[in-house]
């Protein structure tokens, strides 16, 4: 059975509004976004300036504007959720890396008392093969 890492085990926990959120937020938070947004901000400003079909938002576009306001009064908090939730990760992670540099220390310091006990037991025997050769 293969153990799962603090990561796997992380997004488990995640309930299914939090994996809306981040997928909101990385969607938002993309250059894809950003173009299509830009694109389609053109084409409503553009066919309300020329009008071939008729003018439903005439400018100063506050139906646009009234969008955009809705747009970002919902992504705002979704965001900070997803900034949330990473901020979590990165303390668990934090800790994480904290545990494994305590455990590495100890496994360490257990090392260096062992082979100062080899060191130790190494010079013992050389001194007293040393006492019996010179007896």
């Amino acid at each position: 059975m293969e153990q799962k890492n603090w990561h796997q085990k992380h997004k488990e926990k995640m309930s299914f509004g939090d994996k809306i959120a981040d997928s909101v937020a990385n969607g938002m938070g993309s250059w894809t976004f950003i173009i299509w947004q830009t694109i389609i901000v053109v084409i409503w400003m553009g066919l309300n300036v020329v009008g071939f079909i008729r003018h439903w938002d005439v400018y100063p576009f506050i139906l646009l504007n009234l969008i955009f306001s809705t747009q970002a009064a919902y992504a705002a908090p979704i965001i900070m959720m997803a900034q949330n939730r990473q901020n979590q990760r990165d303390r668990e992670q934090a800790q994480h890396d904290y545990d494994t540099n305590l455990e590495a220390k100890r496994e360490i310091e257990e090392l260096q008392k062992q082979l100062s006990k080899i060191e130790l037991d190494k010079l013992d025997r050389i001194i007293s093969l040393l006492e019996k050769s010179g007896k």
